[in-house]
């Protein structure tokens, strides 16, 4: 839709020679946080934009080049583009509204556009129904500016007055609309009663209704249906609660990508990371050096990333490790390739100004980039893995993981809880307070009050903050009353003994001591509840979830699913937040099904620190 939009809202021919027709792109934060998952910089300038700037910032008049906008149609913005038509800043405009824009707005340009004179500049105005974030192919997460306003806290606060509830579930079913309108599919939509979910569901529903009433301007019809990969059969849509597991977000994690997101600085596919600066002295008296910021993306054509990062991490620091070698063989080659072309040392720019004017040449150009792509690839794992490494290591994080499955699973502990709260070795403030507060909400029983008091203690002596634990207790105590403990299924985490196989010489990786686990799969809440409705099962748990179906002439308060047979394509969405360990569980889950189609959204996407900071003081707020 994306690259639609940039060609003008025409489809990109696939086999045009022809030079792209070269435009300016203008967006606001919005548009920049849909973008630049999707499409580098790169692919940006193949498609013909020079230029791409914020549309608050100051920009220079450019006018013989067409622009093209792609922001939310908010008062401010809209603003700023009239501004625009009155300054005559470009030939002509193509406005791109994210989320539907309203009669009333479209009336205020069309009035700038008239008092500017620039009525006939104005070639296309779009509602492009993209307002939600695609961070891979299969996950999509709501938003990223102002999420704190759809955020788990805002949606649980115990002072929040109906009217801002309703304006909440708004933004949600909006952005849904968007990925269904995108999609081109209308699902059928299942969800739990007396929650969140289920507001989000009735509101969606029927503006889905709405929409397919409205024959005139109906956004499903014909030419955009069959464009979705699903037009012969509806895909279902599971509307989760994330009060149904709050144990989950919580959790240590052992994969790569769940690793990331939990210990390092990871944000719509970027992971920043500070460079320790090196160990050589600083002279007396001097500044410290400032560490280095760098930023890496992994994006879906890294090809390491997309094939590892659902890995345990001991088999990604292997793989790294594997695929240095294999590139240390080739480096050699690589020295050969740069000598041939006559550029010794790092000039990797005069490349390109060679011209292939022998066969060797040519080899070489077509083989050096692809070398030198896989080094930096090979460097950016290694940065990453090695900085995920130093975490488990000085939190003891394999020994959390372990520990916490083992909770969640009612295994039996070989070490108490206590001691793993007083070890003063083992974990940050935060890790212990994550690992009580999930034995504190997978316990059947909740500690009696004394117990309770000593687990306190140890807390407060290990520096916890113990603020969180009030809000997981009236939750606790909330849902008990609406339904039994979630239950995490019982399989626990092998240890394959340490790592003596790695420790070859020469590894990048000093996993000495690190647990080398090995993961059985076993399904999540979420992934339970998605197996039930998917498959038709029938489970206490699932059987009263509601039942929308808005192509339906009349919407019926059910829990009878019409469609008995199980569905082939479904999205889970999780109103509250989701997390990277869900999103892998549900793909680990979806792989054993043959030609079955798992998506996974969320309104917002946090890690176990995030969520922590939102349940903290729910009391003061």
């Amino acid at each position: 839709a994306l690259k639609r939009m940039l060609n003008f809202n025409v489809p990109p021919v696939k086999n045009s020679t022809g030079e792209p027709v070269w435009k300016v792109l203008i967006y606001d934060r919005f548009g920049q946080d849909i973008i630049s998952p999707l499409l580098s910089v790169k692919e940006l300038r193949d498609m013909g934009i020079t230029l791409h700037l914020l549309l608050h910032s100051d920009r220079d008049a450019i006018p013989d080049v067409p622009a093209v906008y792609f922001v939310m149609p908010t008062e401010e913005n809209i603003d700023r583009m009239c501004q625009d038509l009155r300054n005559q800043l470009y030939e002509s405009y193509y406005l791109n509204f994210i989320s539907a824009i309203s009669r009333s707005k479209l009336e205020d340009i069309a009035n700038a556009a008239i008092g500017a004179n620039a009525v006939t500049q104005v070639a296309k105005v779009f509602d492009q129904y993209l307002n939600f974030i695609t961070l891979e192919d299969d996950m999509f997460v709501l938003c990223n500016q102002n999420k704190e306003l759809v955020s788990y806290r805002a949606i649980n606060r115990p002072d929040i007055t109906d009217t801002e509830m309703e304006t909440i579930m708004d933004t949600i079913v909006d952005s849904l609309f968007c990925f269904f309108v995108t999609l081109g599919a209308i699902p059928i939509i299942r969800c739990s009663r007396g929650t969140a979910a289920e507001m989000v569901a009735v509101k969606l529903d029927k503006k889905l209704r709405e929409n397919l009433r409205d024959a005139r301007n109906s956004l499903f019809t014909g030419d955009t249906l069959g464009a979705g990969q699903f037009s012969f059969q509806r895909p279902l849509l599971v509307l989760v609660d994330r009060n149904i597991d709050l144990a989950t977000p919580l959790h240590h994690t052992w994969t790569y990508q769940a690793l990331v997101h939990d210990v390092l600085d990871f944000h719509l596919n970027r992971v920043n990371l500070e460079e320790s600066a090196g160990t050589e002295s600083t002279p007396a008296g001097a500044r410290p050096k400032k560490k280095n910021k760098k930023s890496y993306d992994l994006t879906t054509s890294d090809k390491f990333w997309q094939k590892h990062k659902g890995s345990p991490f001991p088999e990604v620091a292997e793989s790294v490790q594997q695929e240095l070698e294999s590139y240390r063989a080739q480096e050699d080659e690589v020295k050969r390739l740069k000598s041939i072309m006559g550029i010794e040392g790092e000039d990797e720019g005069a490349i390109s100004m060679l011209s292939d004017n022998t066969a060797k040449l040519t080899s070489a150009v077509s083989s050096l980039p692809e070398l030198l792509e896989k080094k930096r690839l090979i460097d950016l794992h290694t940065n990453v893995a090695t900085a995920v490494l130093e975490h488990i290591k000085s939190r003891k994080l394999d020994v959390y993981f372990e520990y916490e499955e083992k909770i969640m699973s009612k295994s039996t502990l070989d070490k108490s809880l206590l001691d793993m709260i007083s070890d003063p070795d083992a974990g940050t403030p935060e890790d212990k307070m994550r690992l009580f507060l999930i034995y504190y909400i997978s316990s059947a029983q909740a500690p009696s009050e004394i117990d309770l008091e000593q687990y306190k203690k140890a807390l407060m002596d290990a520096g916890c903050n113990l603020a969180p634990l009030s809000y997981i207790k009236q939750w606790k105590a909330f849902t008990k009353m609406a339904s039994a403990p979630t239950s995490y299924g019982n399989a626990t985490p092998k240890p394959l003994g340490l790592f003596s196989r790695v420790m070859n010489t020469g590894s990048q990786f000093v996993m000495e001591g690190v647990k080398n686990l090995v993961l059985k799969q076993q399904n999540l809440p979420v992934t339970r509840i998605l197996d039930n409705l998917m498959e038709i099962k029938s489970n206490p748990e699932t059987d009263d979830y509601r039942y929308f179906d808005p192509k339906m002439l009349r919407g019926s308060d059910s829990s009878v699913p019409r469609n008995k047979n199980p569905f082939q394509e479904a999205i889970v969405f999780v109103v509250g937040g989701g997390n990277y360990i869900e999103y892998q569980n549900l793909i680990d889950y979806i792989k054993g099904k043959q030609g079955k189609h798992v998506l996974y959204g969320c309104s917002e996407l946090f890690n176990a620190t995030q969520f922590i900071k939102q349940v903290d003081n729910f009391d003061n707020l």
